[in-house]
């Protein structure tokens, strides 16, 4: 007999018999292997991960009014967008892409940490500066980061379009890489320029301004300029003067002394005039991070502090060896020192009176009689400091010829 669901084996013996076999025979079947002997399995879980997390991110997930878990599935444009900033690496270029569309791109890659692993960050920042440059960033305010700057250097080279870059107390020194791309062409565009308090000498200043004086670029469009408290001298500003566009300097806290022969050298040679206030400008109030960017610098930020938790232990354990005074005393030794020299530094601002402007002409024939004035005024008080000087030395002397008088002298003095 045949059953109706194929052969039936019948084990007799550990051995497996075929009951319904064609023409009465009994087959010996042998069970077939589903894998061979050196097959092995190994568990990936890395991978599965991002599988997993890719189906999910297809779906939005909500509960209704009962409680239950519903989903409905995401706009093909939002799942493509995710898409696209997940490998936003490998883009070639975004020109012509919609400025909406593209900073919806960016916000997405953003939320991925696209532009904070080193790995992808350049690159991708690359695609959006290439394309939207102003609008990636326009204003960075690295003041007082230093480290920042020396970790995200390959990153911040990568904004071409910045107008105003701030790394006022940074102490780059004058032999740091980010000076060779300020000075070139992709940072032509550069209106304001902080660079206070950076160890910078009459030798870095010369680099700086080297491509504007051999090859009339680099920083040729540069209006505000900061260089206070650097160790600069009059022939290091001597190098300033090929900034034909500068209207705004500061060099408070250098070498250089606010006399006439410095006020002379600007005035002749760049047509600026002291200021007898403060410009606001240096107050540093208005110089912020601007752009699409702008996240992206505060999560540089919050991992560098993340960082430098986790090497604090290091410092407890150097406390721990060396002891807690000593520290204490040098650290309070060295913001001593620092409060003096700031409070030590005179202001000397410079700026560049417009012509057109009648409250600027008007500002600055005030401040001419001043000017004209203050040397005469030093001239009178030295001339009166002398005859002070001489009358105090030397009083016998004009009393001796009152004494030396003779009979006849007195007589023809009596006779007027």
């Amino acid at each position: 007999m045949y059953s109706d669901y194929g052969s039936v084996f019948v084990r007799e013996r550990g051995e497996l018999h075929c009951v319904n076999a064609d023409a009465g025979q009994n087959l010996l079947s042998k069970p077939h292997r589903l894998f061979q002997r050196d097959f092995s399995v190994r568990l990936c879980t890395g991978s599965c991960e991002p599988i997993s997390r890719q189906t999910t991110d297809h779906f939005i997930f909500t509960y209704n009014s009962q409680g239950s878990l519903c989903y409905t599935a995401r706009p093909l444009l939002d799942i493509s967008l995710h898409f696209i900033a997940d490998h936003i690496e490998h883009v070639d270029s975004l020109v012509g892409f919609p400025e909406e569309m593209a900073h919806r791109l960016f916000v997405a890659a953003e939320e991925k940490q696209k532009f904070s692993d080193s790995s992808t960050s350049a690159r991708a920042l690359q695609v959006f500066s290439e394309a939207y440059g102003e609008l990636m960033l326009k204003s960075l305010c690295l003041r007082d980061r230093g480290l920042l700057v020396s970790e995200r250097l390959e990153e911040i080279q990568v904004f071409y379009q910045l107008e105003s870059l701030d790394l006022y107390g940074c102490r780059l020194g004058d032999d740091h890489d980010i000076f060779r791309h300020i000075t070139s062409e992709a940072f032509s565009r550069l209106v304001r320029l902080f660079l206070g308090d950076n160890c910078l000498s009459d030798k870095g200043l010369q680099r700086l301004t080297a491509p504007v004086r051999v090859m009339k670029k680099g920083l040729e469009n540069l209006q505000q300029l900061d260089i206070s408290r650097n160790p600069l001298t009059e022939k290091g500003l001597g190098y300033l003067m090929c900034l034909k566009n500068l209207r705004e300097l500061d060099v408070s806290g250098t070498s250089v002394k606010s006399d006439a022969c410095l006020r002379s050298l600007f005035s002749s040679r760049m047509g600026m005039v002291m200021s007898p206030e403060p410009l606001r400008i240096f107050s540093h109030c208005e110089c912020r991070t601007e752009g699409w960017a702008e996240e992206v610098i505060n999560q540089w930020e919050r991992k560098a502090s993340e960082l430098r938790k986790k090497d604090s232990k290091l410092r407890t354990n150097a406390l721990q060896f060396y002891g807690r005074e000593k520290f204490v005393r040098e650290n309070i030794h060295t913001k001593s020192e620092v409060q003096k020299i700031q409070n030590e530094c005179t202001t000397i601002h410079f700026y560049k009176p417009d012509p057109h402007s009648t409250s600027q002409q008007t500002e600055h024939k005030k401040d001419t009689p001043s000017s004209q004035l203050t040397p005469q005024t030093g001239r009178k008080r030295r001339l009166c400091n002398e005859r002070e000087e001489k009358e105090g030395l030397s009083p016998p002397a004009k009393r001796q010829p009152v004494r030396s008088f003779t009979a006849d002298d007195l007589d023809l003095l009596n006779s007027y």
